[in-house]
């Protein structure tokens, strides 16, 4: 004799304890259900053949399901490319976006080193060999390898903020003390808007979800970067975020919980004019959870050594 169909109120019942609790596992821990493991599964099975629905819908997130709380902004550091250096890392990082689909990506600035351009090296034994021409072929190149597994996502477009950084900059003071190269080159070389990028000048700060960026923050009547994080939160008085200072630094005002973050870097090679200390810096990319649009926000460092072992 075939058996009874299950009346639909108990297997609504099983479909409510779902949709409160996520699991059997978490219902049964807070006594919400008293039915055997195998019991409840063959239920909500049977629910969801029928069509069946919950009688209610939960408003909150879940923990079982990936519902974002709030907004995702993803912080790329300097990455100061140029030619012969490592860029592996820039396609760890390129899905690992690709995963975690963050709302906004913001480039911090530097991702030219442009060291053809270097007023610092010029006249340097070192110096021969540098090329413009090469310094903008590394960069893109290395773009296209960050945004190839961003752009690979089906209907995903996040917002993408590139704040010029000094490095950049490098061409339009180039410019400026050799007139007789304007327009031979500038910033339409860099491709960024072909990329995709919303640019902001050199200095220009940017407010995204009342999140300050820039390249770096400035004080005092001379202009100079701002030197610590601490600084930098009583400077602007807002939460913000800046590059440029090779140390990752981080400062929370304990009354307003706003955020001031030195990004630290996110380039694998050394740099020759830093001593084994200033090479010794965290190489990472931030990612800032639970951007609730007032400036505050939940961050996450992400190494890359932790980005190699995942997204290699």
């Amino acid at each position: 004799m075939p058996t009874k169909p299950l009346d639909e109120s108990l297997l609504i019942e099983v479909l409510d304890v779902l949709e409160e609790h996520g699991s059997w596992a978490n219902a049964s821990k807070v006594g919400a259900t008293k039915l055997p493991r195998e019991t409840f599964r063959n239920r909500a099975n049977a629910a969801k053949v029928r069509g069946l629905r919950p009688s209610f819908r939960k408003d909150a997130p879940r923990i079982y399901q990936k519902q974002r709380l709030g907004r995702m902004h993803m912080v790329i550091p300097d990455t100061q490319v140029k030619p012969g250096v490592n860029t592996d890392h820039l396609e760890w990082a390129g899905n690992y976006a690709a995963e975690k689909l963050p709302d906004v990506i913001v480039m911090i600035g530097d991702w030219w080193d442009m060291p053809s351009l270097s007023s610092y090296d010029k006249g340097k034994l070192s110096f021969e060999g540098r090329r413009y021409v090469d310094d903008i072929k590394a960069g893109r190149k290395a773009m296209e390898r960050f945004l190839a597994p961003i752009q690979a996502v089906k209907n995903y477009k996040p917002r993408l903020v590139f704040t010029m950084g000094n490095h950049e900059h490098r061409i339009v003071r180039y410019v400026e003390n050799n007139p007789e190269f304007s327009g031979k080159f500038g910033f339409d070389d860099l491709g960024l808007r072909d990329f995709g990028w919303e640019v902001h000048d050199f200095l220009k700060p940017v407010e995204i979800d009342s999140i300050e960026y820039c390249h770096y923050f400035v004080s005092g009547a001379m202009g100079r970067p701002v030197s610590s994080a601490a600084a930098l939160l009583r400077e602007r008085q807002k939460s913000c975020t800046q590059g440029h200072i090779q140390t990752c630094d981080i400062a929370i005002h304990k009354k307003t919980q706003n955020i001031a973050l030195m990004c630290g870097t996110f380039y694998s090679h050394d740099e020759h004019y830093l001593t084994y200390q200033g090479n010794n810096q965290r190489r990472q990319i931030i990612i800032k959870h639970e951007v609730d649009g007032t400036g505050h926000y939940d961050p996450m460092l992400v190494s890359m050594k932790f980005l190699e072992k995942c997204y290699s």
